[in-house]
């Protein structure tokens, strides 16, 4: 096996870890002015993610380091035509992580309500953009060969918002959604697992229809009919279906298990689909980024 697709295989695997765990974490923030009544219930929900919110968030380190270690092209590719999406992004974790420890710092209801506010804003923006982050990953951005040899992103920012990367946004928003409000029928009782389960219901099917609509989209998008792919679409679809279904009839556990499949097995499509490249050109194959000239090394495993 290659070395490459070994890293390319880990990389994958931080990924789905990373949407997996931070996708609930992102849902209840989402859900945090919405299932709650009164302080206690705020208190109650944040309670919730106390002990996981920042651990969650190493995935995203190791899968950022990782990436630079074994595909530098990618990563600089990556970073500078994403520049600016990736910015609020990282300004909206920064925000976050500062939100969860300063709300309770002061005892006014104002000073509570602002930071609440502010979960809530830096959860949504991250949930939206690593949707269409990914999407247009996988669809292609224009990429060409510069005058040094490297292949470099030549595209601006209105070229990241495209309708299938747009689409893209709304399956994670809506999707993490789902997954923090089984998250918290799972986690919480009484009203807030009540107004949690509701809400499922509601965003699971809005996720259903936007999931699989952006997955026929990636089908068709491919050179060619890829049975992997193919296959992991109807996978997600039918995870989903048992995963809601369980939340209908309050099997919390159930629910949160599919929902946490459904999300490793979307991010897995993600990851056939691109393979073997790690960022496909809009303005040609020719200058398409693969595992092997995004890579650092040529070595292989023997």
């Amino acid at each position: 096996m290659e070395f490459q697709t070994v890293w390319f295989v880990l990389i994958a695997v931080l990924w789905v870890g990373y949407f997996i765990l931070e996708g609930f974490d992102f849902g209840v923030g989402m859900l945090l002015r919405f299932v709650s009544r009164n302080e206690a219930d705020r208190r109650a929900v944040l309670t919730t993610l106390g002990p996981v919110w920042d651990g969650n968030e190493v995935w995203l380190l190791v899968a950022g380091g990782a990436t630079f270690a074994a595909f530098p092209e990618w990563y600089a590719t990556l970073f500078s035509g994403f520049y600016f999406p990736l910015f609020l992004i990282l300004v909206a974790l920064i925000v976050r992580g500062v939100s969860f420890e300063y709300r309770s710092k002061y005892g006014k209801a104002q000073w509570r309500s602002r930071w609440d506010m502010a979960i809530l804003i830096s959860s949504t923006i991250p949930a939206l953009l690593w949707g269409v982050a990914f999407a247009n990953i996988v669809k292609g951005v224009p990429i060409e060969r510069a005058t040094n040899g490297s292949l470099e992103y030549v595209g601006g920012f209105f070229n990241l918002l495209n309708p299938y990367a747009l689409l893209g946004g709304v399956v994670t928003l809506t999707v993490f959604l789902t997954h923090g409000a089984v998250f918290l029928a799972l986690k919480t009782t009484g009203n807030i697992r009540d107004k949690a389960q509701s809400i499922a219901k509601i965003t699971g099917l809005v996720a259903a229809v936007a999931a699989v609509s952006f997955l026929i989209w990636t089908n068709l998008m491919l050179p060619e009919i890829n049975s992997v792919v193919l296959g992991l679409s109807v996978a997600v679809a039918l995870l989903w279906v048992v995963g809601m279904g369980a939340n209908f009839i309050r099997r919390e556990g159930w629910a949160f298990i599919f929902s946490a499949a459904t999300i490793g097995t979307f991010v897995s499509t993600l990851f056939f689909a691109l393979y073997p490249r790690v960022m496909p050109s809009s303005l040609g194959a020719q200058f398409d980024l693969t595992i092997t000239n995004a890579s650092s090394t040529d070595y292989t495993l023997k």
